[in-house]
């Protein structure tokens, strides 16, 4: 099957993109280089195409009771304009996605998903929609988004675009009119910078996309979206998350209200939480410039107690770093262990899954 391709695409292949398929789509990986990419987005101002991000609206009498319960987090009695991160879970406690919940007005909540669970995540949010009184839209074709994020960026959304954002709070949103139609913009960030997501029509993306870089704001590709957002401590759906991998063993249970509510999967989770973990998401540091890659065995004394998730030099701090799920024993902060890269093995040290300190606008 062909890979589908975002509203920006041409504009990507006209800049001399690398283009290559991610989550069903064939996207930009890099423009001009990765550390150049990343450093712009670090110390000024970078554009994303996330156009390939799902979009699903839920609106109807029982739409935040439904919300509340295929989500982990809890979105009860929140205000308009707040957006909360958190999970969808299975009945086992696996992850089907994590996401954004916007909460645009009591009975209307707008849901950022994935690209590459775009159709897994429709087709779970719609079967379990059957026992409520509520209306589950796939808004994703109908929407362009771009990410723009940096320190300066602020500025730049107000100046170049003309679309006034800073009274927006970390993680809230609003709709407003623009060109003729209505927008959302939005606080959130997958950088550890500063930064707003815009949706809106085709066409206005096509529009905003162009300003943005006639503004001399730098085109990023989804390269250095992994690295900054790994540096952050931010997971990647497939690598930190999956059908197998629970909110816990990934270190994000403070995004699972288990205690407060009850939400699907909430019941393995409180079993696996009372039970102990057998196993986590940590940070790991070598004490050498090889570069660990995911899948990579980590070791201890030649027995392997885990596997690399995310891994890379960094390139806001020039170590040479990794997250990796590992066995319980092993998850304790300053615990030596050894990453098998190819023949060789090369010494590590447990950290923080945060190696680099974010930037949010608070």
């Amino acid at each position: 099957m062909e890979n589908k391709r975002t509203c920006l695409y041409d504009k990507h292949v006209a800049l001399g993109a690398l283009i290559s398929p991610f989550g069903g789509f064939d996207m930009p990986i890099q423009y001009s280089n990765i550390v150049d990419e990343h450093n712009a987005v670090r110390q000024a101002c970078g554009v994303f195409d996330v156009s390939h991000m799902g979009e699903v609206l839920v609106t109807g009498p029982e739409s935040e009771k439904f919300v509340n319960y295929i989500f982990t987090n809890d979105i009860a009695g929140a205000p308009d304009g707040k957006i909360f991160y958190g999970m969808m879970c299975h009945p086992t406690g696996g992850v089907v996605d994590d996401l954004l919940v916007y909460r645009m007005e009591p009975q209307r909540f707008f849901l950022v998903i994935n690209a590459s669970n775009i159709d897994k995540d429709v087709a779970w949010i719609t079967e379990q929609a059957k026992a409520f009184d509520v209306v589950v839209e796939n808004q994703s074709e109908k929407y362009g988004e771009v990410a723009v994020q940096g320190p300066k960026t602020e500025e730049i959304v107000e100046r170049v675009l003309g679309i006034p954002c800073k009274e927006l709070l970390f993680y809230t949103c609003k709709e407003l009119e623009y060109n003729g139609e209505t927008i959302i913009i939005s606080r959130t960030g997958y950088t550890g910078e500063d930064g707003f997501e815009i949706y809106c029509s085709h066409e206005a993306i096509n529009e905003i996309w162009d300003k943005l870089l006639a503004a001399g704001v730098v085109p990023c590709g989804l390269g250095c979206r992994d690295t900054l957002r790994f540096e952050a401590g931010l997971p990647l759906y497939g690598h930190e998350l999956s059908d197998e991998i629970t909110p816990l063993e990934a270190g994000l249970g403070i995004f699972a209200k288990i205690k407060e509510k009850d939400f699907i999967g909430r019941d393995a989770l409180a079993a696996q939480k009372e039970a102990g973990l057998s196993r986590k998401i940590v940070g790991i540091e070598l004490q050498d410039k090889a570069i660990p890659r995911a899948g990579y065995p980590v070791e201890v004394n030649g027995v392997q107690i885990g596997e690399v998730t995310t891994g890379y030099r960094s390139i806001s701090t020039d170590r040479s770093v990794c997250v990796a799920m590992v066995d319980k024993a092993y998850i304790e902060l300053g615990t030596q262990v050894e990453i098998r890269i190819r023949k060789k093995v090369f010494p590590g040290i447990v950290t923080k899954k945060r190696f680099y300190e974010t930037n949010y606008k608070k």
